[in-house]
């Protein structure tokens, strides 16, 4: 029975000799863990303004939709793009136009793809006439 006490005893050191190298020992880093990844911070960036049709809001209303896309919808699809776009068309005869857009949308008969190719057609639809127009318009400002 003192054999067994004596053993007990040697078993009890060497375990409190393990505990103790263990709680000294510091951690090694984990070979196969990855750092966790960093959310790219949030930027804000204005919204545009509602377009009506007027021609005097049509580079000013492209301009903030591309900034928009740019800093906000980098991984958003095309189709969404246009749509988030049409939503900011309303009122006036861009009303009408809107909607007929989203006709030739739902109906696969449009001609616009991509977003760049909606500005090209607000563009054409809205924008200046010709140079001279654009002049006049310029001088009436002035007055």
């Amino acid at each position: 029975m003192a054999q067994q006490l004596e053993a007990i005893t040697v078993l009890q050191q060497q375990l409190l000799a393990a505990q103790t190298a263990i709680a000294t020992t510091p951690a090694a880093p984990a070979a196969a863990t990855a750092p966790a990844p960093v959310a790219a911070p949030i930027v804000e960036a204005a919204l545009p303004p509602k377009f009506s049709g007027e021609r005097g809001q049509i580079v000013g209303f492209i301009n903030v939709c591309c900034l928009f896309i740019q800093m906000r919808m980098g991984q958003v699809g095309s189709r969404s793009r246009i749509s988030w776009v049409l939503s900011y068309v309303q009122g006036g005869v861009a009303e009408i136009w809107k909607n007929n857009v989203l006709d030739e949308i739902s109906k696969g008969t449009s001609m616009v793809n991509t977003e760049e190719e909606l500005f090209t057609k607000i563009q054409q639809e809205f924008g200046e006439f010709d140079e001279e127009s654009r002049k006049v318009d310029e001088l009436r400002v002035l007055e």
